[in-house]
């Protein structure tokens, strides 16, 4: 990368860095939380090794990937930072063997067969995996996700699989220009999230409440997420 371009991309960073920390605590302080229960994952979808190892300098705790072949290019780099490495794109079951040792949790879970193979898999590799459950909030067809009322049938079938804890639920709910719209989305996967939690089911650990990115985070936070994922407003634009 060159040294110019480095630079200013490390600036823009700090400076968005700087901002996103301030909205987080704003949002937390509004639902009566904690900033430091907020997790920004950062998402790193085309963001080059040597930005992201800036960020984490600058104390970003958590980073996401979206492509196994992205994770993969800049794997000897991530796995040299101390920072936590999640997997937050869509997956396909071909692809699970390359993310087994490598990251420690898979945000899109959203079918058995899916499930089923990270469990065949962390059982091969004496490993283990931490999953969170993508549910399609918006019921949407171009997005993945098990539908709401699937919910407490498919957390049964993953509490069994051996290899694998259910750590909670993400989604990435509909774009809104209708600001109530999409607090109504956020705080319904809140809601499945506490119904879930007050079961105390074996293996079935609600941790995370991953919802929110780039340009809703401050409502997620509001309504009860945990987690937000966010990469434009913290990398700039992608390319």
């Amino acid at each position: 990368m060159m040294e110019n371009q480095y630079n200013d991309r490390c600036k823009d960073f700090d400076e968005n860095y700087k901002r996103i920390a301030e909205d987080i605590e704003k949002a937390a302080e509004k639902a009566g939380k904690s900033p430091e229960s907020i997790t920004l994952l950062a998402a790193t979808k085309t963001v080059p090794a040597e930005v992201i190892r800036h960020a984490v300098e600058r104390g970003i705790t958590c980073v996401g990937e979206n492509r196994v072949q992205e994770l993969l290019e800049k794997y000897d780099n991530l796995s040299a930072l101390s920072c936590d490495l999640q997997f937050i794109g869509r997956l396909q079951t071909n692809k699970v063997k390359y993310l087994v040792h490598k990251v420690s949790c898979i945000q899109s879970v959203d079918s058995l067969k899916l499930a089923s193979e990270i469990s065949r898999l962390c059982v091969r590799e004496k490993a283990h995996m931490n999953v969170l459950v993508e549910v399609n909030i918006g019921r949407e067809e171009s997005k993945g996700g098990i539908l709401p009322e699937e919910l407490p049938e498919f957390i049964d079938q993953l509490r069994e699989q051996p290899g694998i804890t259910v750590r909670g639920l993400m989604a990435i709910p509909p774009d809104c220009e209708d600001k109530s719209r999409l607090f109504q989305y956020f705080s319904s996967m809140r809601q499945y999230y506490v119904d879930i939690a007050a079961k105390k089911l074996d293996n079935v650990f609600m941790d995370c409440l991953s919802m929110g990115m780039s340009s809703d985070f401050s409502a997620a936070i509001e309504c009860g997420s945990t987690m937000v994922r966010v990469g434009s407003a913290l990398f700039g634009k992608r390319k």
